[in-house]
């Protein structure tokens, strides 16, 4: 958010954050990046010891009971560590979103707080070896055996496979009726049966442990269904929110990030005898990175509002759709703006440019690729645009000159 938009407590936990990101050495960074780290306990239990983690969770669970407005502030600063650390900040917010709105009493005092307290590290398994995009083709099934049920089937590209403790996962309950009527999500303990296959080398966001879940015959006790047995796809639409809204906020971070050491080097940097920033090629850019990264803070932050304050589920879809897929493709061009700003030395290892490049481009895919954002946006303005009932604005198809020329409105 913009900071003349802030109250004092949201302008304070802009500072918490700040203060709190600035301890974050450059070797867990470097280390990370570099797979010598697979999984940075250490920095989710300092997140827990701050009372950062699950920030919108009611105080009884250990949140601060804040709203998304206040909670994309945190996710902006934490985003300039990079992809990998800013969403294993998220993941507590992303698992605890299921938790907190279709969970039992029960479910939120042993897990929810305990997932706040930093005492159990979270991970998420949505995307099978079979589809990506496809969440409804999911053939993770589970079976109900008495008093628990027994899981089989795989995940993979699941954050924290090596390292988590506790995974949401979704899985076929009954294959007699379409998907989106069978499908149940469940927590699920590490534990026997629970393996980490395969820890993925990944091109960017690297030290999040990464990988394949292999679920063979895991015995899930039927008090950790989350929900109603068959009914994760509301879950799984809800989740939607947290998953964007986290993404498109820790776009943000990294396309700042990216923009300020570009632009900084533009003002040092000389050649021809003046400041390359004198160059309309180079500082147009700096204005066109900075007009995409205003305009995606605002609709990042009128997404977060518009979840705030109740807006028709399909309207808060669209706009959480936008504002992901916008706040990513913005956060691209940004980074890419940098490293043509600061020309072969942008490529090396001297700039974390080509680090935040690398793992830009992996947001533009998850948490449903901007494609799929591109569909779900149409799909919810053709239905509202076409459903419109009440406060209909006016028509201006009807003021053109010769609009009563009905015979030449042909549609077939």
């Amino acid at each position: 958010m913009f900071d003349f938009m802030m109250t004092p407590e949201q302008k304070a936990l802009q500072q918490e954050t700040r203060e709190f990101v600035k301890t974050i050495p450059k070797q867990l960074l470097v280390d990370m990046d570099q797979d010598k780290v697979q999984y940075p306990r250490q920095y989710i239990e300092d997140l827990a010891a701050r009372n950062l983690l699950g920030l919108r969770f009611p105080k009884e669970f250990g949140g601060r009971g804040l709203d998304w407005s206040t909670e994309i502030i945190a996710l902006e600063e934490v985003g300039v560590l990079g992809t990998s650390l800013g969403c294993l900040f998220s993941l507590p917010s992303i698992i605890g979103e299921a938790i907190n709105k279709f969970g039992t009493q029960s479910q939120k005092e042993k897990y929810l707080t305990k997932i706040t307290s930093g005492e159990l590290t979270v991970a998420e398994g949505l995307t099978e070896p079979r589809g990506g995009s496809d969440f409804f083709g999911s053939t993770t099934k589970a079976t109900k055996e008495g008093d628990h049920y027994i899981i089989r089937g795989q995940k993979r590209f699941v954050v924290g496979a090596e390292g988590a403790d506790l995974f949401l996962i979704y899985a076929r309950t009954d294959e007699t009726v379409p998907a989106h009527k069978g499908i149940s999500a469940f927590l699920v303990e590490r534990g026997p049966g629970v393996k980490a296959d395969y820890i993925y080398g990944l091109m960017g966001t690297r030290g999040g442990g990464a990988g394949r879940l292999i679920f063979d015959d895991v015995k899930v006790p039927a008090e950790n269904i989350v929900g109603e047995e068959n009914g994760a796809t509301a879950i799984f639409y809800q989740m939607m929110i947290p998953e964007r809204m986290t993404s498109a906020a820790g776009a943000l971070g990294m396309g700042r990030a990216a923009l300020e050491v570009a632009t900084r080097y533009s003002d040092r940097r000389k050649a021809f005898g003046q400041q390359i920033r004198k160059f309309e090629a180079v500082s147009f850019k700096v204005a066109d990175s900075i007009t995409k990264l205003d305009a995606a803070r605002s609709l990042v932050y009128s997404a977060a509002q518009a979840v705030d304050q109740g807006a028709p589920s399909e309207t808060a879809r669209r706009m959480v759709s936008e504002a992901k897929k916008f706040a990513t493709d913005s956060a691209w061009e940004i980074v890419n703006h940098a490293m043509q700003i600061m020309g072969g030395i942008g490529y090396t290892d001297v700039y974390p440019i080509e680090k935040l490049l690398r793992d830009i481009r992996l947001i533009m895919i998850w948490t449903g690729t901007n494609e799929i954002m591109d569909l779900i946006i149409q799909h919810e303005y053709y239905k509202e645009l076409l459903g419109a009932k009440e406060n209909v604005p006016r028509d201006v198809e009807h003021d053109a000159v010769n609009a009563d020329a009905v015979e030449e409105k042909i549609y077939e």
